[in-house]
């Protein structure tokens, strides 16, 4: 998957709490298993009004957001069904980041397995994103993933907190795939030997 070092962008508010993972790609796209053609289903059935007209007042319908690559949302994000669809729609709409108080705990490891990176922040702290992203192009938000730092365009600081492991993971772009590679000499130390045990499997 690509590596998360540092991202620079735009971060478009969500204010909506328990945006289920329906809410973000409904079940109707889940026929495919690319990852690619899903930003056309991202939010659809609240970003669309009842004639199926854009809703001006959703955020990634904005002219300001149309090109966001961090979401500042409201608590339990992506909570609901399992579906490895949401972070793979998110990425393909160029959103790399969602930053809220809380995540629901599928969604929260099927970001970290596919490169997107949820991150944690308090109350407080989200309230100041909150107001840096309602600014619209005219500020960006910087993430460092390596200092776990969330800089605001007046030079505000956030510091989060992740897991050692998955920050790895994230800053050499590993997947479960590429972890498994890394451990190839001593899969086939184990199939030599099993071979040698027993000839006859």
């Amino acid at each position: 998957m690509e590596k998360f070092t540092k991202l620079e962008g735009v971060a478009a508010p969500i204010k909506m709490v328990n945006v289920d993972t329906d809410m973000i790609i409904p079940a109707d796209y889940l026929k495919t298993l690319k990852r690619t053609g899903l930003a056309k289903g991202l939010f659809s059935r609240i970003r669309k009004l009842p004639d199926g007209s854009e809703d001006p007042d959703f955020a990634l319908n904005k002219p300001a957001y149309k090109n966001a690559k961090i979401l500042v949302a409201e608590d339990n994000f992506g909570c609901g069904s399992s579906r490895e669809h949401a972070p793979w729609a998110l990425l393909d709409a160029g959103i790399r980041c969602v930053i809220s108080t809380q995540f629901g705990d599928i969604f929260y490891n099927n970001s970290f397995k596919n490169g997107l990176l949820p991150i944690k922040v308090s109350k407080e702290d989200l309230a100041k994103l909150f107001d840096d992203a309602e600014r619209g192009a005219n500020a960006t938000l910087s993430i460092d993933l390596e200092k776990q730092e969330i800089r605001g365009p007046d030079g505000g600081v956030v510091k989060f907190e992740i897991d050692p492991h998955r920050k790895k993971c994230l800053l050499n772009g590993l997947d479960d795939i590429e972890l498994t590679k890394q451990k190839k000499s001593k899969i086939d130390a184990f199939e030599a030997k099993s071979k040698a045990a027993r000839p006859w499997a």
